[in-house]
């Protein structure tokens, strides 16, 4: 049985901050990793990672679940959320339309090489009961970037004019290798890979973030049918910006933050678009450290703020903390810890109903691996360490 830690704030006059956290499954030694979570219509939780000997060269990883029942303090056992026999499964992302249907996007990785893996998804509208949802549909999303794809990464490099001195007939300057994979379709229309929460504009809009490990560069499927059918948007250009958590400004613009895949300075990476993920301006630096890990953005409910989950280490994934924005991320001003003494990495957040903040993550120790689940008030990130 799941072992649960709670942890209750001291009473400041206005509110009670809550903090509890708890283990979705005990510490075992399969690596889990890349949760997804989501908060359905009749206040259950559900999530999902993957799980497997290994990631995208173990060909017995597949993507497991669990749900916490509304008014329950305990997890479900873990249950089988889909597997493609004889490839990896990979990156499961749970996302719940205006529709609320429910979906899932993953990868199934080919060849064993993330650049070669193709993007699968699946649909349910009967995910009541105790375990899995009963699934409706599945397909795969396929992706044609056309020849503007290349275009703009040639524009985007120009303008980002990174140094790259060292040259050579044999050994082409990083981004000229990038173009020239670019001019290839079928480099340009395989590989795109999930990890972060869609979001579902006021339009109808759905923007799926997804990355490739074989260009280090990201865009966004975009669906105007309610997932129906999907095109690319285009590149989000930079030197290694990955898995964006898309968020949406007061006046409409989209802002993206992006893990560092690159070189110093190991930043978070920030990009923007005016024309709802159409076209999007290259990446830069922000001031906020990044390990090359993954991090996810929301923005709160009956609240002028964003939030953010994150590793704030430039050089490893021991040290994980949640922080707060009151101008679209331009500054976070208040910050607490998640943890300082173990392995956290690749978080997933969603505000419930209640307006309680959830994060799910991977959590590696001397015990063993695991899903952590971990929910907290605003009152509680204000207070700080």
């Amino acid at each position: 049985m799941p072992i649960i830690i709670l942890v209750f704030s001291c009473t400041v006059p206005h509110a009670e901050p809550i903090h509890y956290v708890q283990m979705i499954f005990p510490p075992q030694d399969k690596h889990v990793h890349s949760s997804s979570l989501v908060e359905l219509p009749d206040g259950d939780l559900l999530t999902c990672w993957f799980h497997g000997s290994g990631e995208r060269t173990a060909d017995d990883v597949l993507v497991q679940g669990a749900r916490l029942k509304k008014g329950n303090d305990v997890w479900s056992s873990v249950f089988l959320m889909a597997d493609t026999p004889g490839f990896p499964d990979c990156n499961p992302v749970l996302f719940l339309d205006r529709n609320e249907r429910l979906w899932m996007f993953w990868i199934a990785v080919r060849a064993h090489g993330w650049q070669h893996s193709l993007l699968r998804c699946r649909t349910s509208t009967r995910y009541d009961g105790d375990a899995a949802p009963e699934w409706d549909w599945q397909d795969l999303i396929l992706l044609k970037p056309d020849d503007s794809f290349v275009d703009a990464i040639k524009d985007g490099f120009k303008k980002l004019n990174p140094d790259e001195d060292l040259w050579a007939e044999y050994a082409l300057p990083y981004t000229r290798m990038i173009i020239e994979a670019a001019a290839d379709p079928a480099k340009r229309q395989e590989g795109w890979m999930t990890r972060i929460h869609p979001i579902q504009l006021a339009s109808g809009r759905i923007l799926l973030p997804l990355y490739s490990d074989g260009f280090n560069l990201s865009l966004a499927a975009l669906s105007d049918d309610d997932g129906r059918t999907w095109r690319a948007s285009g590149p989000m250009v930079g030197l290694a910006g990955i898995q964006p958590a898309i968020m949406q400004k007061k006046n409409g613009h989209l802002v993206a933050f992006l893990r560092d895949a690159g070189g110093a300075p190991n930043r978070v990476l920030r990009c923007e678009s005016d024309d709802e993920g159409v076209t999007w301006s290259v990446m830069r630096d922000t001031d906020i450290p990044n390990p090359g890990s993954s991090l996810e953005v929301i923005a709160l409910k009956n609240q002028p703020l964003w939030a953010m989950i994150y590793n704030d280490s430039e050089h490893h994934r021991d040290s994980m903390a949640i922080a707060l924005s009151d101008d679209e991320g331009v500054s976070w001003k208040w910050q607490r810890h998640i943890g300082r003494t173990d392995y956290y990495a690749y978080p997933s957040m969603i505000q419930d109903r209640q307006e309680l903040i959830h994060i799910t993550y991977t959590h590696n120790s001397r015990e063993g691996k695991t899903i952590r689940h971990e929910a907290f008030t605003i009152d509680w990130i204000m207070q700080g360490d």
